[in-house]
């Protein structure tokens, strides 16, 4: 098993139960631990860059951007329509004021997974739904969306067409122009967005 996924489970089982202590009293609907370890493992509390540049291309009114690194990361740069709730601030009552709303998607993000996933551990522990977690957080995003990189020649014809979608979202999201080669197997159609700053590595 990978080493990072061990550690990463022991964190999601420590902090499972830490939330017992820490927000004892203060949400009536806490489902159980047991429970809550059983969904940290599943798999579909995971969404990828590319489903949430769909979301966003498409202009998904389900979706709930909620970036929980410091406000000056996040002024730094940031994911269109995203809100700033820090994780350190997530047991006030207007943070949890911005999940469980109905008809909508709550994906949770950072740099990578770390904080994220505690943010996810924490609004799962309260009782919330219909919460998640951009996989690989904006590091990945930056690899698979901003700078996605061309397949080999041998690789499935379902790996061109996802970094066809991966081009345009490029396009879309940092208003570059998309030069394609005359033998490339590419074709690139999405609308234009502004263009905007680069994060970088961390939490």
């Amino acid at each position: 098993m990978n080493r990072n996924y061990i550690i990463l489970t022991v964190l999601m089982t420590a902090l499972a139960f830490g939330t017992i202590f820490l927000i004892k009293d203060k949400q009536p609907k806490q489902i159980e631990a047991q429970q809550l370890l059983a969904e940290i493992v599943q798999p579909t509390r995971y969404v990828t860059t590319d489903q949430v540049a769909k979301m966003i291309i498409a202009k998904d009114p389900s979706l709930m951007l909620i970036d929980v690194r410091d406000a000056a990361s996040f002024n730094k740069y940031s994911l269109p329509n995203a809100v700033n709730l820090p994780i350190d601030s997530m047991m006030s009552r207007d943070y949890l004021s911005n999940l469980g709303i109905p008809g909508t998607k709550a994906v949770f993000y950072s740099n990578d997974d770390i904080k994220s996933d505690q943010a996810w551990v924490l609004a799962k522990r309260l009782g919330y739904n219909s919460i998640y977690v951009m996989k690989g957080g904006l590091n990945t995003w930056m690899t698979t969306i901003i700078n996605p990189q061309e397949p080999s020649n041998d690789e499935p014809y379902s790996a061109f067409e996802t970094y066809s979608f991966r081009k345009g979202a490029q396009q879309y999201f940092t208003g570059a122009k998309t030069e394609s080669a005359e033998n490339s197997k590419v074709s690139v159609k999405v609308e234009k967005r502004a263009k905007s700053g680069a994060a970088k590595g961390g939490c």
